[in-house]
């Protein structure tokens, strides 16, 4: 029998840890979940469960993670394509309320703990609040494709906030005080939003960093785009934006401000990748599940996100050292970095650079 690799026996190790610790988490909830408890059930060390995961919160988040992962490669629910902005708000909820646990649902307790831990620690939390506007951005690009606002700079991502706030509300009751409301009327209120009418523009970012010009080689490295699950090519001409945790909702100021013929990219990076790329990868996953089951292919926003963990991407951009406040952005024509800009407003400074333009 041929021996393992370093590599696949951590995977291997990775995998055992990852199901021992959803086994716990489920019979104890996160609170009394205990790494040794889990250790002992992946027939592994302590020391090998925190050489995966640097605490039981972290891995916490990975478990999750691989639920949002087998939730958004599942099957497409059946039925008529959407074609407007209340219809894909109806699929949406409908596909959040399936989702709600029931009280004698064994697996309950699994999630109950996520929104009480992020909110716990600021490391988390604001990483979090982030993540949570920049899903209802790309809901809002969505929305807009199907029923574009009546204003030329109208936008629909306060609608999408509304119908997020409304769902997020509705998984915390089902927790907290089960059987409370009827789940179907969570739908028909978020069928209903569109014609409430939010008072809701895309203004011109107040602050807008200096783009500067750049003549650089453009080197990118493999990637995946974590809004479709596959391997994406990055050598077109468009728009990078490298953007930390605390600043993801700016990629707004990139997807409006860009040229039609422009591809944009979102590298999502972070200076606590140990702690918080198991929280993005979650968050991801799960916002790639709802779009699958809610909307057309043909209706997603022309973004494409990749996690840069390592910080590769980052670096091909000519960004050697990242955190949670990183706004970066630079602009592709031919093969090379043309313009490079840094700070606030730099997606815009990037995007509204005319290709060729000296």
């Amino acid at each position: 029998m041929a021996r393992l690799t370093r590599a696949q026996t951590q995977e291997r190790n990775r995998t055992k840890v990852l199901a021992a610790a959803r086994a716990e988490f489920t019979e104890r909830g996160f609170r009394d979940a205990k790494i040794d408890v889990i250790a002992e059930r992946a027939e592994l060390t302590r020391g090998a469960v925190y050489s995966n995961f640097p605490g039981k919160r972290a891995l916490y988040f990975a478990v999750l993670a691989e639920e949002a992962r087998r939730f958004a490669d599942g099957p497409r629910t059946a039925g008529p394509p959407a074609c407007s902005a209340a219809e894909v708000l109806g699929a949406l909820a409908r596909t959040w309320v399936a989702r709600l646990p029931l009280a004698t649902d064994p697996d309950a307790r699994l999630g109950v703990d996520l929104l009480p831990e992020i909110l716990a620690d600021e490391l988390t939390h604001r990483p979090y609040a982030q993540l949570l506007r920049f899903e209802a951005i790309v809901f809002g690009l969505v929305l807009e494709r199907l029923s574009p606002p009546d204003r030329e700079d109208g936008r629909l991502v306060r609608v999408a906030e509304a119908a997020f706030t409304m769902l997020h509300g509705a998984s915390q009751l089902a927790a907290a005080a089960p059987g409370f409301g009827e789940p179907f009327n969570v739908v028909h209120a978020c069928e209903s939003l569109p014609s409430l009418r939010f008072e809701d523009s895309w203004p011109e970012p107040p602050i807008v960093s200096r783009a500067r010009a750049a003549g650089q080689p453009w080197t990118p490295p493999e990637a995946v785009d974590a809004l479709r699950a596959g391997p994406v090519r990055l050598h077109g001409d468009g728009v990078v934006a490298v953007l930390g945790l605390h600043r993801l909702s700016a990629i707004e100021e990139a997807v409006r401000a860009a040229f039609s013929t422009d591809e944009v990219t979102l590298a999502v990076v972070t200076g606590q990748p140990g702690e918080l790329v198991p929280l993005v990868a979650l968050v991801l996953a799960d916002l790639r599940g709802l779009l699958r089951r809610s909307c057309p292919d043909s209706t997603w926003p022309r973004l494409r996100v990749v996690l840069d963990d390592t910080g590769a991407l980052a670096a091909a951009a000519g960004i050697s050292a990242v955190s949670d406040a990183t706004e970066a952005a630079i602009r592709i024509e031919g093969g090379r970095i043309v313009v490079r800009a840094e700070g606030f407003g730099a997606c815009h400074a990037a995007a509204t650079r005319v290709p060729g333009q000296a």
